[in-house]
């Protein structure tokens, strides 16, 4: 150590001067993308090294997930022979100002580490890093990388380096490659050599061959609960039936998928990110191909019903995006979960708030909804006796709040069975015809909706409803009596158009006729039944 001598005359006194060490910063820069419920959003990976004690700090806003990277990434550094040599490390998680959630940047930071200390020293401008590390470091599947990479294609990233189990789901997104790897070792020798990688090829699903073994021919009578299945399934309408146990009311439900149109490709991506976040993807057939069914306990609360938690996970109705969400014995949920579902469905997605944030989820479903009349199941059946007082039916019934019913397009009583029907064996049409009559009011309407961004009859806005459903002079006539007579709602008059506009689809009628407008009034009966009592 050298020190400097000077003397001040003035005082006669020796002052030592001791010059400062000069400190060296390294820094280095990685792409990456991170996740709050749906929103995807591009994460630069900053990491710097400097002289002083020891340390590695992760900063940006990280949750504990991230934080418990760090011991994760010493033993991967630490497997591979790369540890960290002497100094302070600091990793900055950039936007600072967004939280960071999850195990996904592992890789990113390891990266950033790497290419700190030369170990990668190839260009990676145009590349991103996403996936979780094992401690010997084998790279483990993250949830949410189909909505990430596509988030990071937008942003010019080229390529991009993530696990191999989560590498078809990505090779979905355009214009962008796809790096798999089972192991931090084969990114790392291939950013250096350039081989033992290879791009994912982009995931093609075959042809959907599916045999859907619960099918409308199967079903015996209940002419018009099918009718009433067909006119919802064709609009996308909300649909209730109900009627005494053993009806069959869960077996007409769980037929539905078999006469659901096809899912477009872009109503495939949406779900599929869903699905995706939720970590319910098949890695083998990563897209989704069919129109999510998904059957509710009413056991559900509402978190698992409409979504949330600390960070907002999709819900049920969620889950069932482009699809059908079936509630089974609909007055044995709580009532305040069935409240919830009044603003998903009638907005087609939802919003969920927290101090983090919020996150909002789409939710474009087909409400399928079945129950008995009362607590012993029997109220109106011709064929057994109601052993509940009217107090009790009322109470049942009232479980279902008004607000709650008017969102329900299509209302149905489904009657027991008759002997004739069930012994004739007569054969029934199959679900394969149904569908064909679904799938061209389906076409009619992605037609006639071209560019709005509405895909069904069910999601007619009011400002365009006089023009998408014109009425002939009869069926006007029709509809001005039932309004005045029964008293119908502003609510009910749209949903008695939108559903007779899907009844005209069926039919190839331009215009909405007479008895198209009979067809979707004798679907609003149960409520003035039942409920206005």
């Amino acid at each position: 150590m050298y020190y400097v001598k000077l003397t001040v005359e003035s005082q006669r006194q020796t002052v030592r001067f001791q010059p400062k060490r000069v400190v060296v910063v390294i820094f280095s820069k990685i792409n990456s993308a991170g996740l709050f419920g749906l929103n995807a959003f591009p994460v630069t990976v900053e990491a710097s090294v400097s002289g002083g004690q020891p340390s590695f700090d992760i900063v940006g806003m990280p949750d504990v997930a991230v934080q418990e990277s760090k011991a994760r990434i010493r033993s991967v550094l630490g497997q591979i022979g790369c540890a960290l040599p002497g100094g302070k490390f600091t990793v900055n998680l950039a936007p600072a100002s967004v939280r960071k959630t999850g195990a996904m940047f592992d890789l990113p930071i390891t990266a950033a580490l790497l290419k700190l200390n030369n170990v990668i020293t190839a260009d990676v401008d145009d590349a991103a890093f996403i996936g979780e590390l094992s401690l010997d470091g084998t790279l483990a599947p993250v949830n949410g990388v189909l909505s990430m990479v596509i988030e990071a294609a937008k942003n010019g990233i080229k390529r991009v380096f993530l696990p191999v189990s989560n590498a078809k789901e990505a090779s979905v997104a355009d214009n962008i490659t796809i790096y798999g790897a089972e192991h931090i070792k084969q990114i790392i020798d291939f950013l250096r050599t350039g081989v033992g990688l290879s791009p994912e090829p982009r995931y093609i699903p075959g042809e959907d061959n599916f045999v859907f073994t619960d099918d409308f021919a199967h079903v015996m009578g209940q002419f018009a609960a099918k009718k009433a299945i067909e006119v919802a399934a064709a609009g996308s309408h909300n649909i209730l039936m109900l009627g005494p146990p053993g009806t069959g009311k869960s077996m007409l439900a769980k037929r539905i998928p078999s006469i659901l149109p096809k899912i477009t490709f872009e109503e495939s991506i949406e779900t599929t990110q869903i699905h995706s976040i939720a970590g319910i993807i098949d890695p083998h057939e990563p897209l989704v191909t069919r129109r999510p069914f998904r059957s509710v306990s009413h056991t559900a609360s509402s978190v698992g019903l409409v979504g949330g938690g600390s960070i907002p996970r999709p819900g049920e109705i969620s889950l069932a995006h482009n699809g059908v969400l079936f509630l089974d014995e609909l007055p044995e949920f709580d009532r305040k979960v069935l409240e919830t579902l009044r603003q998903p469905l009638e907005n087609g997605d939802i919003t969920i708030s927290r101090a983090s944030g919020s996150v909002n989820y789409p939710c474009d479903v087909m409400l399928v909804a079945a129950m008995n009349p009362c607590p012993c199941g029997n109220f109106g059946n011709p064929k057994k006796k109601c052993t509940c007082s009217p107090n009790q039916v009322n109470a049942y019934l009232h479980k279902i709040s008004q607000p709650v019913l008017d969102r329900i397009d299509i209302q149905i009583e489904v009657s027991p069975v008759e002997y004739e029907d069930l012994s004739e064996r007569k054969p029934q049409e199959p679900s394969a015809a149904i569908a064909e009559r679904v799938q061209k009011a389906r076409d009619i309407q992605a037609e006639r909706f071209k560019g709005t961004g509405i895909k069904s009859n069910s999601r007619i806005t009011s400002d365009i409803i006089s023009e998408v459903c014109r009425l002939s002079a009869p069926a006007e006539d029709m509809l001005k009596r039932a309004f005045d007579k029964l008293g119908l709602s502003a609510r009910a008059y749209d949903r008695i158009l939108k559903v007779a506009r899907t009844c005209a689809d069926l039919d190839g009628s331009k215009d909405i006729e007479k008895n198209h407008i009979s067809q979707a009034i004798s679907f609003r009966s149960l409520d003035r039944k039942y409920w206005n009592k």
